[in-house]
């Protein structure tokens, strides 16, 4: 989003194919104090939870595909430059968030769309 702000290229590591789930920070609190609430609950009826709950964003996309959607939402007419992919970097991320819906009755609401505009936003104050 900072490149694309500062019309720069937009640096996409590999042939951008690798995938990932961004979810919003407020999703992010409000499933945190979920996870907490319920644990608290739980504690007190004689139950724990012992087992991981993801929180994130199921929707799975592709960094090209975003990097599209920053220059598309930033109006930025620069190009997409490619870098090497690091050895290290994942090739999936998509949470598997089931238990937080069981669990929380929780689920993000902010869309990828709607998480953009509000970051794009809050870079042009700042830069």
């Amino acid at each position: 989003i900072v490149q694309a702000l500062q019309k720069k290229a937009l640096s996409v590591y590999g042939d951008g194919s690798q995938t990932r789930s961004f979810c919003y920070a407020d999703d992010l609190v409000r499933g945190i104090v979920a996870l907490l609430l319920v644990s608290k609950e739980s504690t007190e009826n004689g139950r724990t939870i012992h087992y991981p709950v993801n929180l994130g964003n199921p929707r799975e996309l592709t960094v090209l595909e975003i990097a599209k959607m920053v220059l598309s939402q930033t109006g930025s007419p620069n190009a997409i430059e490619h870098h090497p992919l690091p050895t290290d970097d994942p090739k999936v991320r998509r949470p598997d968030i089931q238990r937080a819906k069981t669990l929380l009755n929780w689920e993000p609401q902010v869309t990828l769309e709607e998480g953009l505009s509000k970051t794009m936003q809050y870079f042009e104050r700042v830069l």
